[in-house]
């Protein structure tokens, strides 16, 4: 009797290797790589497909440096509310109110800051601490008493429109600080010598392409050491060159005209601070475990009730931050303002990754739908598209990101 000593099935090459070579070269690497991490790369892909096509058919509009900073300051509040509401679905739950309570806190802003002549500094803190007050109220119902968050928002939608209606009485209010509205409508001061570029915002592109490249490499060790797949060097040489150019013509763009607005500074500090508090900090962990297997984070020891109470606190507070910016950049408090902000915050938080099952989702993930969604809306007007088209174009993009993950989850099970 012989042995057959060949191994049919040979081992899985070890972690940060790209295994046998199957002659496709690097395209034939890439095309694995995405395979492997559809969810990861599929909505990032997307964006660039969306920029590159309305650049070509805006011939050249849409990458304008005076476009480009619109397109951050028209889509500011809603990146706010986009990654609060992302930690919101990654816990399971949803949040109706946003909108209602950024017109609210828009409109307390202008009855302190208008009407009472309260010093700005002070009336923010305030509105903050109200946006707080009102998320931990909801969150306490949902949390500790059993209600879903569907019903508890959807009545918080409502209770926050009134409110709105009744402190304005109906009536637009404003203006506000120019102080305060140079938050939202302002930009970095120029610093140095004349470059022809804004020389603090090329202090700062720089900076954060220095960063991303740390983090990228910091996190790669990371999951070498526990022994966790990672992207082949090929293709992860090719990542960072590709969030480096990105983050460069960004960067030019942005510093041939006024330099970064205000409001970046702010979305980049929350970005960074909840992505960190995502990945690294016990309570992200545990947003994570009660979204993806609540029973199980039970068993675990995990507080489930404080980690939801936390997640609605941290809703309403960073629905309170865009609903300043909304009023600030605007000029006034409005009864109308915030209508369908929820809906946007929520579309955003999907097409950037969010499952509906929860447990699924990251920071960059929601400003990156959400940047889906300001690009398509600043390119159909571009091109001119009419508004019942928009509609009908966003509703198509949703069901398409909520649709695939569908379809990568059954693949996966698969």
């Amino acid at each position: 009797m012989s042995t057959d000593v060949t191994d049919r099935n040979p081992a899985p090459a070890p972690p940060g290797t790209s295994g046998p070579a199957s002659g496709g070269g690097l395209l034939q690497l890439v095309l694995d790589g995405m395979r492997r991490n559809m969810r990861q790369y599929g909505m990032l892909m997307a964006l660039g497909l969306i920029v590159v096509l309305f650049a070509v058919w805006s011939d050249g509009d849409l990458l304008l440096p005076r476009n480009v900073s619109n397109l951050v300051l028209q889509n500011s509040y809603i990146l706010i509310l986009a990654i609060g509401m992302m930690l919101v679905i990654i816990a399971g739950h949803i949040d109706l109110s946003v909108g209602s309570l950024t017109a609210f806190i828009g409109a307390m802003a202008a009855v302190l800051m208008v009407e009472h002549d309260m010093p700005w500094p002070l009336a923010v803190v305030l509105c903050l601490a109200i946006g707080a007050v009102a998320g931990s109220v909801q969150g306490f119902f949902i949390a500790y008493l059993g209600i879903p968050s569907f019903i508890v928002t959807l009545a918080g939608m409502l209770l926050f429109r009134g409110l709105t209606e009744i402190f304005l009485k109906g009536q637009t209010l404003g203006p506000f600080p120019k102080d305060l509205q140079e938050i939202a409508n302002g930009f970095l001061p120029e610093v140095g010598p004349n470059t022809n570029y804004h020389n603090l915002t090329l202090l700062l592109g720089l900076a954060l392409i220095a960063f991303v490249v740390l983090q990228e490499v910091r996190d790669r060790k990371r999951q070498q050491e526990f022994a966790l797949e990672v992207l082949p060097a090929k293709l992860f040489v090719l990542k960072l060159v590709a969030l480096v150019s990105a983050v460069l013509v960004v960067t030019l763009l942005l510093a041939s005209y006024k330099g970064a607005p205000v409001v970046l500074l702010i979305l980049g500090v929350l970005v960074v601070g909840f992505g960190y508090l995502m990945r690294n900090a016990i309570i992200g962990r545990h947003i994570y475990a009660i979204g993806g297997n609540l029973p199980a984070a039970k068993l675990s020891g995990v507080k489930d009730k404080k980690v939801t109470f936390l997640v609605f606190l941290n809703m309403g507070m960073l629905a309170a931050l865009a609903g300043l910016v909304f009023a600030a950049r605007f000029n006034a408090a409005s009864p109308k303002a915030g209508l369908n902000f929820e809906l946007e915050a929520i579309a955003a938080s999907f097409i950037g990754g969010a499952s509906m099952s929860g447990g699924v989702g990251t920071v960059l993930g929601a400003i990156i739908g959400g940047l889906v969604l300001g690009v398509l809306n600043n390119g159909m007007n571009l091109v001119g598209i009419g508004t019942d088209y928009q509609q009908v174009i966003k509703g198509f993009v949703l069901l398409a990101a909520v649709g695939f993950d569908v379809w990568n989850k059954r693949k996966v099970g698969s």
